[in-house]
């Protein structure tokens, strides 16, 4: 449950409109997802977090399916429902298919397991990944 309430699209004024306008045109929905109407109780905190992940998440040397696919498998790591739901539909839509989705979980899976084998056992870093 949240700890602040959502703002809804019909009450949204100013600059909270707007981003939610421009979030409906560029993603191609109809209905704000409950994340951007939360933090837009802060509307800097909204426009500063589109920006960003407008930003971060276009096209570079990575294309838009692999940075949701990172998106994807951080989101397991930290154990964010929210956002494991969301950027796998988004990965989804991009052309995630649900072998790589279940490929990924393992990815995942596994490097946590070994992270945390090395972190118990206090394993040195060899010389030659210097």
């Amino acid at each position: 449950m949240t700890i602040l309430k959502i703002k809804s699209e019909k009450n949204a004024k100013g600059k909270v409109k707007k981003i939610y306008n421009e979030i409906k045109k560029i993603r191609k929905i109809t209905k704000i997802p409950n994340f951007w109407k939360t933090i837009a109780n802060d509307p800097d905190t909204l426009e500063r977090t589109w920006n960003s992940l407008q930003q971060v998440m276009k096209k570079g040397s990575l294309d838009p399916l692999t940075k949701e696919l990172i998106y994807v498998a951080v989101s397991m790591t930290n154990s964010c429902e929210y956002c494991i739901r969301s950027h796998s539909l988004t990965a989804k839509k991009k052309g995630m298919t649900d072998k790589m989705l279940k490929e990924l979980i393992a990815v995942v899976a596994m490097a946590n397991e070994t992270n945390r084998l090395v972190e118990s056992y206090q394993v040195e870093v060899d010389n030659f990944l210097k």
